[in-house]
């Protein structure tokens, strides 16, 4: 499994909720079979967003559309994003 980390701040967490809920690119047609969004939680205006895909090919699609996404709404809904593409090597459940 290969995971997309997306982190940055955001202004208004409502706000960017609201703008990934509608979901310009497509998550499950990119291939994202399972996301998980974090806050800090000492800082309510930063996000990790956590995307899984089967593939290394999808998470960089998905990736690249995000940068074409973020020089659109970046300044107005989020900063500086940050991003890295790991592959889940183990995984343990206790």
């Amino acid at each position: 499994m290969y995971i997309l980390r997306i982190e940055h701040p955001i202004l208004n967490y409502d706000g960017w909720k609201q703008a990934f809920d509608n979901d310009p690119v497509g998550r499950e047609k990119s291939g994202v079979r399972r996301y998980q969004i974090l806050r800090p939680v000492d800082d309510p205006n930063y996000v990790m967003i956590d995307l899984e895909f089967d593939t290394v090919n999808q998470a960089e699609a998905l990736l690249a559309a995000m940068r074409v996404v973020w020089g659109r709404v970046e300044g107005t809904i989020m900063m500086n994003p940050e991003s890295r593409i790991v592959e889940a090597v183990e995984s343990k459940i206790y």
